[in-house]
């Protein structure tokens, strides 16, 4: 067969395996799409079809293919990400900022520290951290993994449960907000490269002059302009910030931070993330299922997975309500905002992509991470349904 078409078929299963299951097996309760797009990536992954058929992992999945399938997730994913920064309402944390900053330090910490706890452990075994990894890089980078809210699907999730636009909804998204903005800056930490350490501080200084002319630009443009302009200045910044020795990710989510949600339609903005999510990222999904590896040993990726699950989970729980000891909220709701800050999916593999990516791990540290933060996000909807019922806080 022709590359074409071997590409083709690639692109053939990728939509329509996941989207079978899904419907067939009616997951959305405990696994919306997006989460049975990620676990099909694993299963077409070397990891599982590449053991269990070889052949026809091979024949497919030719390397022509996956570096053609790996440029299209490379830009679905810097979109992706530009639309998370520019949904990112700063103006929404100088609400109630106490209550918001408490929370948000809370619900990184608590869990950052147990991950950290578990990294140090598995500092012990050869095999985990990356070639190009200090072992304080290793150590924060996987805490922080645990710590992780992903904004994006949190916003999905709250919509599925009816309760986005409430005051509780919108509560929750300004915990998760705040705590993205610190999932930035850490993993900006975590990459700072110290031979390179001039050319990222001038990096910085640029973006914050350029962005400044950037703006006023934009203000004065027409909406549609707008969008164009902004997929160069998507392009642009991850183009620097990867010369400089950061990520392309961490420029795609700069770029989307300096620009303001107001500046387009409403409905665009929505339309924008959904198309996405529908007709590029399930390639983002299976080019991650391929990164995964089990060159540890299945059982030793697996009960490092289940240890990193519950540092997430007992973390981000008992950090929300120490929480809200402090600001005296009523009984139940630190359950249903720990568990919502629970959800991980999208950014968690991200940002997991980005640490195999820089060497910060290996790739089967990646795969219990990966498989962390599936586990992770598929118990949101079951354990917080039942509860917001009973506290009123959705019909």
């Amino acid at each position: 067969m022709k590359i074409a078409d071997v590409f083709l078929l690639a692109m053939g299963v990728i939509f329509t395996l996941p989207y079978l299951c899904w419907r067939v097996f009616k997951t959305d309760y405990y696994a919306p799409l997006v989460v049975v797009q990620i676990i099909s990536g694993i299963l077409l992954g070397p990891g599982v079809l590449g053991a269990a058929a070889p052949e026809i992992y091979h024949s497919i999945f030719l390397p022509d293919v996956v570096k053609a399938l790996d440029g299209i997730a490379w830009w679905a994913v810097m979109v992706f990400v530009m639309s998370a920064g520019i949904e990112l309402d700063l103006k929404l944390l100088s609400e109630q900022r106490r209550d918001a900053a408490l929370t948000a330090v809370f619900a990184l910490v608590v869990p950052l520290c147990l991950g950290a706890v578990v990294a140090l452990v598995a500092l012990k075994t050869d095999g985990w951290m990356g070639p190009n990894s200090r072992p304080w890089q290793f150590v924060l980078g996987v805490g922080m993994s645990c710590a992780v809210t992903a904004l994006p699907i949190l916003v999905l999730l709250l919509e599925k449960l009816t309760v986005l636009h409430t005051a509780f909804g919108q509560r929750v998204l300004r915990y998760a907000s705040l705590e993205d903005v610190a999932i930035w800056a850490v993993l900006s930490l975590v990459l700072v490269d110290w031979q390179r350490l001039e050319y990222q501080a001038i990096f910085f200084i640029s973006f914050i002059v350029i962005s400044t002319l950037f703006r006023r630009l934009m203000r004065s443009l027409a909406e549609s302009d707008r969008r164009y302009l902004s997929l160069s200045w998507l392009a642009f910044c991850g183009l620097a910030a990867d010369w400089c020795g950061l990520h392309f990710m961490v420029g795609a989510f700069l770029a989307g931070v300096v620009i303001d949600a107001d500046w387009f339609d409403a409905e665009w903005l929505a339309a924008l993330r959904r198309i996405v999510l529908m007709t590029i990222m399930p390639v983002f999904f299976l080019s991650t299922g391929l990164k995964t590896a089990w060159t540890m040993g299945g059982g030793s990726v697996f009960l490092l997975a289940f240890a990193l699950l519950i540092a997430a989970i007992v973390g981000k729980l008992l950090g929300v309500r120490m929480a809200a000891r402090c600001l005296h909220w009523r009984p139940g709701e630190a359950n249903v905002v720990g568990w919502l800050l629970q959800t991980k999916a999208l950014i968690m593999i991200i940002f997991s992509n980005i640490l195999l990516d820089r060497g910060i791990i290996q790739q089967s540290t990646f795969t219990a991470l990966l498989l962390m933060a599936i586990a992770s996000t598929m118990l949101t909807i079951p354990m917080v349904t039942k509860r917001m019922t009973a506290l009123g806080l959705r019909a």
